[in-house]
Formats: structure tokens, sequence, C-alpha cells
């Protein structure tokens, strides 16, 4: 049995609300007072308590070989202090229960904003090069307890990204 590992680079490109669009949305600030619209995060916090906290992370790389999904309610995240942040995405397609290897994307977040993964969005991130990072956070109270599904890619193809 084989059992070799592949490392395979993801270019990660900066965040836009255009290209981000398949996987969710990008959120920069607005005037205050302005009106609710489409720019505005499209929230599904319906099946459950929301919980919006600020979770600390230590320096995380920008290697992963583990992907995961929530597929009842969107989530939110930013990092504090300006810094910026990458994360991979894939889209969703809530009947499979194995991203789509070659849709995987890198993105490269700006501290300025802060991203909506739209329901059942794959994600791998946050990871950074900082020592520290804090990020809020938007999701359920029960999100990572019974709506978190994870893909193994080193389980299923030896595989590990590197965003780039």
């Amino acid at each position: 049995m084989n059992t070799s590992q592949t490392v395979q680079q993801l270019q990660a490109e900066w965040v836009t609300p255009e290209n981000f669009r398949r996987y969710g949305q990008v959120i920069f600030a607005s005037q205050d007072g302005k009106a609710f619209d489409a720019e505005d995060a499209q929230l599904n916090l319906q099946n459950g308590t929301p919980r919006f906290y600020i979770m600390r992370l230590q320096k995380r790389g920008q290697k992963f070989h583990k992907i995961t999904r929530h597929v009842q309610c969107t989530q939110c995240l930013g990092s504090l202090e300006g810094k910026d942040w990458l994360i991979a995405v894939c889209p969703p397609r809530n009947d499979m229960n194995e991203p789509a290897l070659e849709k995987i994307a890198a993105f490269r977040i700006p501290g300025n904003c802060f991203i909506k993964l739209n329901e059942g969005t794959w994600h791998a991130g946050p990871y950074f090069e900082h020592e520290v990072v804090d990020f809020y956070n938007l999701e359920l109270a029960d999100t990572n307890v019974v709506d978190h599904f994870t893909h193994d890619f080193l389980k299923s193809h030896q595989l590990e990204f590197e965003m780039v």
C-alpha cells in the first residue's frame, strides 16, 4: 500500500465580492445609516441559538488536509487588529459527502472586512503566519457539535494543501 503524501499548492487570491460569490459574501464597511440591502450579510441563524464570540488562534501556517462544512447555518469570520489571513473553500454540494477536489480555491482576506460562508460551503481556515490572531465568529451555539462535517484529504487522497 502506498502511503506517500502529496502537497498541492493553492494560489491564494485577494478576496473580492465577485470572486467569492459562489462561497458566500465579503462584507466591507458601509456608511452608518445605510439601509439593509444585498451588500449586507444574508444570514441564516434560524436553526438554533446564534453564537457570536472571539476565538484566539495561535500560529496556524498555510497548510491543511481537513476541510469542514456546516449545512444548517451561515458562518461569519473576520480578524481583529487588521491582520490578513487565508481560507480555502469549496462550493456547497449538499447532495455529496465529499468536496469536489478540482473546485477548491484559496483566498487571502484583508483585515478590514469579514466573510460570510453560505450554508454547506466547505472551508479550511483561518490560516495565517502571524503569531496570534483573534477572530470574531458568528455561527450557532452548537454548530461544532451537531453541524460539523469534516473531510480528511490525507485519508482519502494522501493529499495536503498549502496556500501560497
